[in-house]
C-alpha cells in the first residue's frame, strides 16, 4: 500500500500537467482564433460596403469561397423567370414567412437571387403580381454562398417543394434551371412595386466568443496545475 500511493500520486500529477497543457494549447488556439474572426469580421464589412461589381461568371466559379467572397456586393442584369420561383422558409425581423428565390437569366448565366422577404399571406405570387418585373432588370446586392441540405434540424424536400436553406445546386435542380452560379445574390432594399419581396434583410453576424472560451480554457490549466502542485507537496 504504501508504494502504491506514490505511482498513483505521480499518475495523477501527470494526468493533470497533461490537462493543464492541453488547456494552455486551446487557450492559445481560441486567442488564434479570435484574430482571424476579427480579420473575417473587418473584411466582410469592406466587401459589403463597396461599391458593387460584376457577379463573377463561369470562368471564376471554381474559385468562390466563403472566406474570400461571401457578402461580396455585386451586380448582375437578366430577365427574371417568376415562373420558377422558389420559397425557402424563413425568420426575420419583420417575423415568420419565406425568402423568394427566383431565377435571374442573363446572357451568358443565370444567378439565384433572393429578392427578399414575404409574408405567409404573400406565399400566393398572385397575391405580389405587381412586384414582379418584366424585362431586363439589374439587380445589385451581396454574394452568398450556398446553403446545402436545410435548416437546422430540417431537411430540403425538393419533391415535395419544401425548402428550409438556400442550396443553389437542389434548387437549380428541381426547377430545371441550367448554367447556374453556385452563388446567390440578397437583394438589397431597393423597393419593389406592390412593397412585396422586401429586400434588404441580410444580417451580418458572426459570433464573437473567442475571449471567453481562452479565459475559461486557461482558467481551467491554471486550476490544473495548482492540482498538480497540491498532489504533488501532499505528504
Amino acid at each position: 500500500m504504501t508504494r502504491a500511493r506514490p505511482a498513483a500520486r505521480v499518475v495523477l500529477v501527470v494526468s493533470l500537467l497533461a490537462l493543464a497543457m492541453a488547456g494552455f494549447g486551446l487557450a492559445a488556439w481560441q486567442v488564434q482564433r479570435r484574430a482571424w474572426k476579427h480579420a473575417l469580421i473587418e473584411a466582410v464589412d469592406s466587401r459589403s460596403t463597396a461599391a458593387p461589381v460584376a457577379a463573377p461568371g463561369p470562368d471564376r466559379w471554381p474559385r468562390i469561397t466563403q472566406e474570400r467572397d461571401a457578402y461580396r456586393r455585386v451586380t448582375f442584369a437578366g430577365r427574371f423567370a417568376h415562373d420558377r420561383e422558389t420559397l425557402v422558409q424563413a425568420v426575420t425581423a419583420r417575423g415568420g414567412g419565406y425568402w423568394v428565390l427566383t431565377p435571374l437569366v442573363g446572357g451568358r448565366f443565370t444567378v439565384l437571387v433572393n429578392r427578399g422577404f414575404v409574408p405567409p399571406d404573400r406565399r400566393d405570387p398572385a397575391t405580389r403580381a405587381a412586384g414582379n418585373p418584366a424585362g431586363v432588370v439589374r439587380v445589385t446586392g451581396l454574394l452568398r454562398i450556398t446553403e446545402p441540405g436545410g435548416g437546422f434540424l430540417r431537411s430540403n424536400d425538393p419533391g415535395a417543394d419544401r425548402w428550409h436553406s438556400r442550396d443553389v445546386a437542389a434548387i437549380a435542380a428541381a426547377r430545371g434551371l441550367e448554367r447556374t452560379a453556385p452563388y446567390f445574390i440578397d437583394a438589397d432594399a431597393a423597393p419593389n412595386a406592390g412593397g412585396y419581396p422586401v429586400g434588404g434583410l441580410t444580417v451580418i453576424r458572426f459570433s464573437d466568443n473567442h475571449a471567453v472560451y481562452a479565459f475559461t480554457w486557461l482558467a481551467l490549466a491554471l486550476g490544473c496545475l495548482f492540482g498538480a502542485k497540491l498532489v504533488w507537496q501532499r505528504r
